[in-house]
């Protein structure tokens, strides 16, 4: 079993360059939460030149709409969306500097090719395990789109988050390479 990679965000270029598909990441630190309704917002605002609610250079936006916090804790189980709704607007969003996205699922061709010319990454996250996941987060605040509710984009506040690299900076792919270990 390899040891997981301990990474504090926001990432840089050398951050994410030394990842290869299949590797397994603790992220600590800040990363973002925006869906499909969030991600247009940005688009839009990119489209019409206008300035982004937060900055990407660096960043990581987790694909999740999070379950309300019961009492005592700090939000809801946060488990991953399918990541192909943002595929639309994932290539603009790391031109802007976005270095990372957290989701399930596979990724267009488009997207890979923005993440090698831009260096960026995709990460899994464990579908199905919102609760645990949920417990790698250490504070929750709405920083944009309150009206979204739990589509809002929070700042999350994380200690070893774990993911699994998808498609890295070179434009491997965990999911093909796996297809094809096991086609017979």
């Amino acid at each position: 079993m390899s040891q997981a990679i301990r990474l504090k965000t926001p990432l840089s270029d050398a951050d994410v360059e030394k990842l290869k598909a299949g590797d397994k990441v603790l992220l600590s630190g800040v990363i973002y939460t925006g869906r499909d309704a969030a991600h247009k917002r940005l688009y839009d605002l990119l489209l019409e030149g206008k300035p982004l609610p937060l900055d990407l250079k660096g960043q990581v936006i987790y694909y999740v709409g999070p379950a309300p916090a019961k009492p005592g804790q700090v939000i809801g189980s946060a488990g991953p969306t399918t990541s192909g709704r943002m595929d639309a607007f994932s290539p603009k969003l790391i031109e802007m500097g976005l270095k990372g996205m957290i989701g399930k699922g596979m990724r267009k061709k488009e997207v890979v090719e923005a993440m090698k010319k831009h260096k960026a990454v995709y990460f899994a996250a464990t579908g199905g395990a919102g609760a645990l996941l949920a417990k790698a987060i250490k504070k929750a605040q709405v920083v944009a789109y309150d009206d979204l509710g739990p589509e809002a984009i929070s700042r999350l506040e994380v200690d070893d988050f774990p993911v699994i690299v998808v498609n890295d900076t070179k434009g491997n792919d965990l999911y093909e390479e796996g297809m094809r270990k096991y086609a017979r």
